[in-house]
């Protein structure tokens, strides 16, 4: 088995893998699904794994996820973890889910496109120097997102939502490079007020 080790900064492999609210974020011996798949293709990819991409977490899996957590550096478990699925640029269905949470909440009553809009923001907050280096931290950040204040967070999902989270995920950035939004017409805040406007989409300004 060929063993090397690629950069994977254009491999984004976006998982949605929901059902009735159930979804595992950690693959090991003997799990099925979709998240299994993009493991496989991923080290398939990669040259770690010549086997069938058929979602079934085998002993062929489990024997190719260990080489590859050895080359790179990573405990050498055989289990597609949370660190493990960073390294081969797999989307977890857990960023998916918060991702289309904080969407939901913010902009569900916005078109695709600002709700995709939306979600780049918090994704480009995450890469900002000035901002936390994780989603979860970006989202829960005090007084970042008023969803998250008010509980809007917490409440049921659109497709819609979900879907844009998908592709804000993906590399889709409609804002084109926003690190804030607001709305003119309810904003009370008047520093926002003072950041450069990149577009406007539906009801939100887009701003750096």
């Amino acid at each position: 088995m060929k063993r090397k080790i690629i950069h994977l900064s254009c491999l984004c492999i976006v998982i949605l893998a929901i059902s009735g609210g159930n979804v595992s974020a950690l693959s090991r011996r003997g799990s099925r699904g979709s998240e299994v798949r993009a493991v496989q293709l991923a080290l398939s990819e990669l040259g770690y794994y010549d086997g069938a991409v058929d979602g079934v977490y085998g002993g062929r899996t489990y024997e190719a996820v260990k080489c590859y957590q050895s080359d790179a550096g990573l405990s050498a478990d055989g289990i597609a973890g949370a660190r493990t699925l960073s390294e081969l640029g797999i989307k977890s269905s857990s960023d998916i889910r918060l991702l289309a949470r904080v969407i939901n909440g913010e902009a569900r009553g916005e078109s695709f496109e600002g709700q995709v809009a939306v979600g780049a923001v918090v994704l480009n907050r995450v890469k900002h120097p000035a901002f936390p280096d994780t989603l979860k931290e970006v989202v829960y950040q005090p007084g970042a997102f008023s969803a998250v204040d008010d509980g809007q967070i917490n409440i049921k999902v659109t497709d819609s939502c979900i879907k844009a989270a998908e592709a804000a995920l993906a590399g889709a950035d409609p804002s084109g490079g926003a690190v804030y939004y607001y709305n003119p017409d309810t904003a009370t805040c008047k520093w926002i007020k003072t950041r450069q406007v990149i577009k406007r989409i539906g009801n939100h300004l887009f701003c750096r």
